[in-house]
């Protein structure tokens, strides 16, 4: 079952709230949308910058550092 908008749009402010707070969570998007942010384009320069192995060493630092913890929902 796919996520409504609304749905989709609380999930995402309780993520920013949650790891930024409130006040630069509110800023986040201000900036976004002020700025008219293309997320694609953003993800593509940010990731062209970088080399493979880099990508790699980054994703295995982050993934020891932030273990997973059987949290994930399924939705199918």
């Amino acid at each position: 079952m796919e996520m409504t908008t609304v749905e989709v749009l609380n999930r995402g402010m309780e993520c920013l709230v949650n790891n930024m707070g409130i006040v630069e969570a509110e800023h986040f998007i201000t900036i976004v949308i002020r700025e008219k942010f293309d997320y694609t384009k953003w993800q593509r320069e940010y990731f062209d910058q970088k080399s493979p192995d880099q990508i790699h060493r980054e994703a295995v630092e982050y993934a020891k550092n932030h273990p997973y913890q059987g949290k994930a929902k399924v939705i199918l």
